[in-house]
């Protein structure tokens, strides 16, 4: 998609004066880095406190009396198990089990919840959210609303500096502290921190106390890839998609084992049979051997030069100290320590399966 093509953010000219670069993702011209630079950026949420513009992505409110019929049919989801102002991981997956998106469901009522939904997925999630709510009575409401996450160690401090007073609020809950507002406390860096979605000009207003303070940043879209692939975290449309289950992507976890077994959600069927049948391969962190970083789309051979696998996500990863990866490879080869080699411009490099996350998660669980 060309510039000219692309959507823009309502706070481009913020970003403009605080001298991004500029580069096209998911149909957005989006922020890719500052004039520090993606190494110092990165850096700086690990010791501090960065501030991303993530209004590319979307906010959906679902309200009405059948709010949890709707997100357990669409999601292998006890929506109805969640507490007030509890959030949780989940996924939109079709018939045979494949990944649409992966979301943020938060509480926020009895019959009202909300759903933050990529970027990329954004138009597609929403006409799939309204053909599964035929028959339900329930709303879907796409709001238009700027997106700001706040991540890093000293996010909470910098946060309550700006008037904000979120210091009671746990990983993987939401509340509403304002009219029109709907604040986080989750990210996907790995460490502590908040996403606030909100007015433009609460936001404009918003931004301008946060930089009173020297500990914020401005983050890139480059620094947040590093960030969240040393977390262990996946980017949808590359670690997971439409042709990968939650099975093989390691991501069963964030599906309840009662609704494993007896949900009715779509591609239940499908994932059953998958869970049956075993991961024919999985995800997995991947270590090259040496400086080189490996990138997405690298294949991956075994010690015996027989194709293994696909490196879906990599870079260098700053705070880990050596470039990290994704990607997935026969289940048989999933065990850490694994020697896997990477072709990279015609030359085999070593590659060692290693555990995720490649830096600790450091969220604020209580």
């Amino acid at each position: 998609m060309t510039g000219d093509d692309a959507r823009h953010l309502p706070l481009e000219d913020i970003h403009k004066t605080a001298g991004a670069k500029f580069g096209p993702f998911a149909g957005w011209s989006m922020p890719l880095t500052y004039p520090a630079g993606v190494m110092k950026e990165h850096l700086h949420v690990r010791e501090h406190a960065g501030l991303f513009d993530i209004s590319h992505m979307k906010l959906f409110e679902v309200e009405g009396p059948d709010a949890v019929g709707l997100l357990d049919r669409a999601c292998p989801l006890d929506a109805g198990a969640l507490a007030p102002s509890q959030s949780k991981y989940t996924l939109l997956l079709d018939e045979k089990a494949g990944i649409l998106d992966d979301l943020i469901v938060t509480r926020l009522g009895d019959n009202r919840f909300m759903v933050v939904a990529n970027a990329g997925n954004a138009v597609a999630d929403e006409a799939h959210l309204k053909a599964v709510a035929a028959g339900f009575d329930v709303r879907i409401t796409p709001l238009d609303r700027v997106f700001l996450a706040l991540q890093g160690p000293d996010a909470a401090a910098v946060l309550s500096h700006a008037g904000i007073d979120a210091g009671s609020l746990v990983f993987m809950h939401g509340i509403e502290p304002k009219k029109d507002w709907f604040l986080t406390r989750s990210g996907y860096t790995g460490e502590d921190g908040f996403e606030i979605g909100l007015p433009e000009a609460d936001a404009r207003e918003l931004i301008a106390r946060l930089f009173e303070d020297e500990r914020v940043q401005w983050i890139g879209l480059a620094a947040r890839d590093s960030l969240r692939l040393e977390a262990g975290l996946c980017l949808h449309g590359q670690d997971i998609g439409p042709d990968t289950n939650p099975v093989d992507a390691g991501l069963m976890w964030a599906i309840p084992k009662e609704i494993r077994a007896s949900g009715t959600f779509i591609g239940a069927p499908a994932l059953r049979a998958a869970i049956a049948a075993g991961a024919a391969r999985k995800r997995v962190g991947l270590k090259p051997e040496g400086r080189q970083p490996v990138r997405a789309g690298t294949p991956l051979f075994d010690a015996d030069g027989s194709a293994a696998g696909t490196v879906t996500s990599g870079g260098f990863g700053p705070s880990a100290g050596h470039p990290v990866a994704m990607g997935y490879v026969s289940a048989a080869l999933a065990s850490p320590g694994t020697p896997l080699f990477a072709e990279v411009r015609g030359t085999k490099i070593p590659v060692a399966i290693h555990p995720l996350p490649f830096t600790p998660h450091r969220y604020r669980k209580g």
